[in-house]
């Protein structure tokens, strides 16, 4: 009765936060830039931590004009996935050498664990967020017994002002509360959608037994505001957020059906109603999308292009988010290659992509928008 009874007031006061409509910002391409074609001007690897075999899951982070660094990457790093000495690192652009800086580890399970106040096993996917405030946030995914499906998601923040990459440290601002038992089996993966309040927009996914997908609402603060499931559907996982306009949005998942498409959803009124659509007509192999919407009428997806393996990965173009087009090959291999769990972000007036590159580490690609010869 007493857990009834907690879960009943969760729902009520998840739902009542979010009764207000979130208005998105967007779009990030000027006006002369929105219609020229991407080109691709540069693509390499992101240092590795030292000695570290193991690399997956990265994020990309876009930073204001005035900071020394266009954009910083985390990702997940160790001797393998799910292994003891799994760390968070993280490797900035520098805007004046134009390169990016050695690899530093800024997260780990011990410290992490320390401050929650009980154990953590193993650490994944964080996702990173600048606040109204110029705050760096990050979303990490952590376990204690159990798999990844009994994770809970770690909200940490910047814990020092200065912009200083070698003195970057965080702190631990709780376990973000999504479920009475004992929140877990939510985690997260796809990077926020930003708001016009200065808050944010965070997809995350339930995935214990049954898999699906979750909008969590933040203030400019990074104070979490509530919740709404985004499909009603059971095999769906990682969500992925488009602006079609302001209060109009799409959401691309994965789908771990026999399908073998990309789901979708979508909301016409700010994240508080979703309804399902027909999967689009791009394949699939049960593997994590990131799309991104450059300016009204133009969205760019990272994804796999094999219905079975993640050997291929693209980057294509909509105009509507539903009907897609092949822009260019970010990486092709052959049999058990993997090219994997793509990020974007738009820095210095470019299209930023990163993406795994065979679990060991991570790569890197930038689009400049370039005047259509035609």
């Amino acid at each position: 009765m007493v857990v009834f009874a907690a879960l009943m007031g969760l729902e009520i006061a998840v739902h009542h936060a979010l009764d207000s409509q979130a208005r998105a910002t967007w779009p990030v391409m000027d006006g002369s830039q929105s219609k020229a074609r991407l080109l691709a001007v540069g693509k390499d690897y992101i240092p590795m931590p030292v000695n570290t075999p193991a690399a997956h899951a990265s994020t990309l982070l876009a930073m204001p004009a005035t900071h020394p660094a266009a954009l910083m990457a985390f990702w997940f790093a160790g001797t393998r996935e799910s292994a003891s000495d799994v760390q968070i690192a993280a490797s900035r652009f520098d805007r004046a050498t134009q390169q990016w800086s050695s690899a530093r580890f800024l997260v780990n399970r011990q410290v992490l664990g320390a401050q929650l106040g009980f154990g953590v096993r193993r650490l994944g996917n964080p996702v990173a967020w600048l606040d109204g405030h110029g705050q760096i946030h990050l979303f990490v995914v952590s376990t204690g017994l159990g798999g990844w499906a009994a994770a809970r998601i770690v909200h940490l923040r910047q814990s020092n002002a200065d912009q200083d990459f070698s003195t970057l440290t965080f702190d631990v601002v709780r376990v973000l509360p999504l479920s009475w038992l004992w929140n877990t089996s939510f985690l997260v993966r796809s990077a926020p959608l930003s708001l016009k309040d200065g808050g944010m927009v965070l997809p995350v996914h339930f995935e214990l037994g049954i898999k699906y997908p979750v909008a969590l609402r933040f203030d400019a603060h990074g104070e979490f505001l509530g919740m709404f499931r985004i499909s009603s559907r059971k095999h769906l996982l990682q969500p992925t957020l488009l602006t079609i306009s302001e209060s109009h949005w799409l959401a691309l998942m994965r789908d771990q059906s026999p399908h073998g498409k990309v789901a979708a959803s979508q909301t016409t009124n700010g994240g508080q109603h979703w309804t399902d659509l027909p999967d689009l007509a791009l394949d699939n192999p049960d593997a994590s999308v990131a799309g991104f919407t450059l300016a009204p009428g133009r969205m760019v997806l990272a994804h796999n292009s094999s219905p079975r393996s993640r050997s291929e990965l693209d980057l294509s173009e909509s105009l509507d988010g539903r009907n897609w087009h092949l822009a260019h090959e970010l990486a092709h291999g052959t049999g058990a290659d993997e090219f994997s769990y793509p990020s974007m972000a738009w820095a210095d007036d470019s299209l930023w992509v990163s993406y795994t590159d065979q679990r060991r580490r991570i790569a890197w690609q930038r689009f400049t928008a370039a005047p259509d010869a035609h």
